[in-house]
């Protein structure tokens, strides 16, 4: 017998979620196949199989915490494949003490499905119908079989899933659970994320540990929006790829630091950690909640391959494939409010970092060019909040009016940036 057991994950990782069993006891597995789905603190992560062989026994259910170094299933390594090889296409008979009657209607297939459910094992499925039913976020308990023996297949699952787009009515809903005897105030009871849980006592230990302050300014935008309607189809045409905003916040934020080096630094114990390299964190809103993938050495990036990351970046996220990697290590924290429609903020601190840069949203506001002129420009307010234990409220304010030179003269980061 081989024990499977939850590898090294990362230094600041010791535990996590078993977020989903990809295979069942009693199923063969080659060595590498996929076995359980972790849910980390940062990101999913599919645990691998290092033995072949027929599961034996699962030593954890769905939801149960485990920690690095723990056993969380037994292979028997004499167990053989009887399964028909892949390249046949034809699955083997039935045994005819399993097969239905050709009078069996789909009531009694249900039934017979229901009765494997209620059993307590877990539904029969294919491997390709278990992940696409993972990637559309479907219970397999939820799809109806058609094969007799009530095994689910992959086109069961994309059906399920197109029936529920076009009937919104037939998807399911949470259990409501009414805390009193009026059914007209129900609650819902949701178990919240492993990633929503370390979100909430990481902000929360930030606000207790940080003498955390904000400080504010606002930038006219008019020169860099002049700048990206002129270039941006060639900007286009030669990187395929947008000219954005935060390409220019970063470059902007990258110099800043440079001038104004203990934004770039961190705590530890009575020590300083003032970084020389710069990769800047790019706040995103995932599904399962925010996530601060990093831009690597952001000083040595053209503004096409910053854009360019942080497009990778972000579509690994809105389709959870962060890797650990992709999470680490950030220096200083850029989040952008405005894509929601935010007018203010007070970012926290991604800690251990000692600084976060708050976008938000550009608004056309009335402003005094002299004496005797008034237009509208394109206005956006920022937001720096600090560690006040290392940096004085002179330095975040320089920094944020180096800013606000920079992209409001966007010449400036050429030389700069």
């Amino acid at each position: 017998m081989a024990e499977i057991k939850v590898p090294e994950l990362a230094e600041s990782i010791s535990e996590g979620i078993i977020a989903k069993w990809l295979k069942n006891i009693g199923d063969y597995v080659e060595k590498g196949d996929y076995l359980v789905e972790l849910e980390t603190d940062k990101v999913n992560i599919e645990i691998i199989s290092d033995y072949s062989g027929k599961i034996t026994e699962q030593k954890f259910s769905e939801g149960d915490i485990v920690r690095v170094g723990e056993t969380i299933a037994v292979v028997d390594e004499s167990g053989k494949n009887i399964m028909p090889a892949a390249e046949n296409k034809q699955e083997e008979p039935l045994p005819e003490k399993t097969k239905l009657e050709p009078k069996a209607n789909s009531e009694e297939i249900a039934d017979s499905v229901q009765k494997v459910d209620k059993s307590g094992q877990r539904p029969i499925a294919s491997p390709a119908a278990r992940r696409l039913a993972r990637e559309k976020g479907v219970n397999l308990n939820e799809i109806p079989a058609v094969d007799p023996l009530g095994r689910i297949r992959k086109q069961d699952v994309a059906s399920f899933q197109q029936e529920n787009e076009n009937n919104p009515e037939s998807r399911p809903r949470k259990e409501t659970i009414p805390v009193n005897t009026d059914e007209s105030k129900p609650i819902i009871y949701e178990r919240m994320s492993r990633r929503r849980q370390t979100i909430a006592k990481r902000l929360v230990e930030v606000q207790q540990t940080a003498a955390m302050l904000t400080t504010f300014n606002e930038i006219d935008l008019t020169a860099v929006m002049d700048l990206r309607k002129r270039r941006k189809d060639k900007f286009f045409e030669d990187h395929d790829v947008r000219l954005g905003f935060m390409s220019f916040f970063t470059k902007a934020a990258v110099a800043a630091l440079k001038k104004f080096p203990y934004l770039n630094a961190e705590i530890q114990g009575d020590q300083l950690l003032i970084k020389k390299f710069y990769d800047i964190g790019i706040a995103v809103a995932a599904e399962e909640g925010l996530v601060v993938p990093v831009v690597r050495d952001a000083n040595r990036k053209s503004f096409a391959e910053i854009e360019m990351d942080i497009i990778k970046l972000a579509d690994k996220a809105k389709t959870n494939k962060l890797a650990l990697k992709d999470l680490q290590g950030g220096t200083f924290t850029i989040t952008n409010g405005g894509v929601f429609g935010s007018l203010l903020s007070t970012p926290i601190l991604n800690g251990p970092q000692v600084a976060i840069l708050g976008m938000h949203k550009i608004q056309l506001r009335p402003v005094s060019i002299d004496k005797e002129r008034i237009e509208n420009r394109p206005m956006m307010y920022v937001a720096l909040s600090y560690d006040h234990r290392i940096v004085d409220g002179k330095e975040a304010v320089s920094f944020l009016s180096k800013i606000k030179e920079l992209l409001e003269d966007p010449e400036n980061l050429l030389l700069e940036g």
